[in-house]
């Protein structure tokens, strides 16, 4: 017998997104988080890094000490 109620898959977080996974948690476009990549606002290594198929991958642990820093 059920009760009607579906459970809730779990979720964690990941320090390593995709560029669409990024759009979604951030509000961004896929485009301007490509953009960022591209004009150098975020920098390889720091912000994102290549894995070894060639994929982007965004580190959100970056992501979120670029829009903290201060000047």
């Amino acid at each position: 017998m059920t009760t009607g109620v579906e459970a809730q898959p779990y979720v964690q977080s990941a320090r390593f997104v995709t560029i669409k996974l990024c759009a979604t948690m951030t509000g961004l476009t896929p485009a301007a988080v490509e953009k960022r990549i591209e004009r150098g606002l975020w920098v390889e290594n720091r912000e994102w890094r290549r894995g070894r198929d060639g994929r982007i991958w965004i580190d959100t642990k970056g992501i979120e000490a670029w829009v903290l820093e201060t000047e």
